[in-house]
């Protein structure tokens, strides 16, 4: 079989990595002892070979000598191959099956898609736990042809591959953890929701520069499709409801998310944004990359419930006041200390004889809040008051 023209692996390799190029660091295991060569071989009797090896933009189009590969990469766990013209997966395929410690890939930026990924080359890459196919217009197919043959992947990397859909393998992958898949043109929830359905652990989704336009799925069904998801990005989406925002808090194990540059936050200040979106996010201990502390959050709660004193009733997120008023002691305090409620084990003692509220505000309390709680009340939200009076 004719070689590729262009550059090799191992030509590039023993350029970068030779005495003159790269410094020999002396100490055992330093070193990688290569058995002589013919002559005109541009092979060096010893290379400085780190565990670690970087070779982007170096215009590799095909692996090389694969008996030399594999003197002398027996010990490295890393591999960029980034920005190369690397096109035929199976010269990719002669380099990986000859790393046989090899857990990290990156092929980003390879124009990969001009060729068939086939399940005997994708068998090369079984001990890849991290694989970056950033840029790469990668399809679908290529990606559930990796899934099927590595078992062990945990990290993945889809970035600025024009995905427009998602479209689903017949088997899922249950050891992928993170996800990256940023900077496509992924919009509707229908195919988000497809991703959870391939990667059942999944532990991180970033999703930023997609702009999702809104989280239409129903409460019970988010939970069963990302039931391990604690970190989630959503940078730039194309969010305008809080509705969006609120649905967050149907992952059950979310801890962390990302919510800059989206619509439905640009009309508020930068205070405003952070601290209305803590509020409605109990269980998120980091936002934007900052650690949420319990004194903050405090704050965004007392903040919350004055920011919405004087809005509109039909503007009042009653969903959300619906899901603190009964399963929240947090909140359940807060009020207390807002309108006078009596403490825990107490009955509420009502000031109207009918069992409603005064119209009439406490010293110092705003008269709206006083009306929008007997509105809740009147709402058949007396259980749930109830209940918060007893936690």
């Amino acid at each position: 079989m004719d070689q590729p023209s262009g550059r090799s692996f191992m030509q590039v390799l023993c350029e970068k990595y030779s005495p003159e190029n790269f410094p020999y660091r002396r100490g055992p295991g330093m070193g990688v002892h290569v058995p002589a060569t013919p002559q005109g071989s541009p092979m060096k009797d010893r290379l400085n070979l780190p565990s670690v090896l970087v070779l982007n933009s170096c215009g590799i189009t095909c692996a090389g000598d694969e008996k030399e590969i594999a003197a002398f990469c027996a010990h490295v766990s890393e591999l960029d191959l980034s920005d190369n013209k690397l096109e035929d997966w199976h010269e990719v395929s002669k380099i990986v099956s000859n790393v046989p410690q090899l857990e990290f890939l990156n092929l980003s930026s390879n124009p990969l898609n001009l060729s068939v990924l086939e399940r005997t080359c994708a068998g090369s890459f079984s001990g890849v736990r991290k694989l970056v196919l950033n840029n790469s217009k990668a399809s679908w197919e290529t990606v559930h042809t990796i899934l099927q043959e590595l078992p062990d992947l945990e990290e993945l990397f889809l970035c600025l591959n024009d995905y427009e859909t998602v479209s689903c393998p017949s088997i899922c992958c249950p050891s992928l953890k993170l996800l990256h898949i940023t900077d496509n043109n992924l919009q509707d929830w229908t195919e988000i929701r497809k991703l959870g359905v391939m990667f059942p652990s999944l532990d991180t989704l970033v999703l930023a520069n997609n702009h999702v336009n809104a989280i239409e799925e129903p409460d019970d069904s988010l939970a069963r499709l990302f039931p391990n998801l604690r970190s989630i990005s959503l940078h730039k989406a194309g969010l305008r409801s809080w509705e969006d925002i609120d649905k967050l808090n149907s992952f059950p194990k979310l801890e962390e998310v990302r919510l800059l540059g989206i619509p439905l936050l640009q009309p508020y200040t930068t205070e405003e944004r952070r601290k209305l979106v803590i509020a409605r996010l109990p269980s998120v201990s980091k936002l934007n990359g900052s650690v949420v502390t319990d004194g903050e959050r405090e704050d965004s709660e007392r903040f919350f419930i004055r920011y919405y004193v004087d809005v509109p009733q039909e503007e009042v997120p009653f969903r959300l006041w619906m899901r603190r008023l009964s399963g929240h002691g947090s909140w359940a305090q807060l009020l207390r200390g807002m309108w006078d409620l009596p403490g825990p084990g107490h009955e509420p003692v009502s000031p109207a004889s009918a069992g409603g509220l005064s119209n009439t505000a406490p010293p110092g309390k705003p008269e709206a809040c006083v009306f929008w709680l007997e509105h809740l009340i009147h709402s058949h939200l007396r259980r749930c008051c109830d209940l918060m009076v007893v936690q």
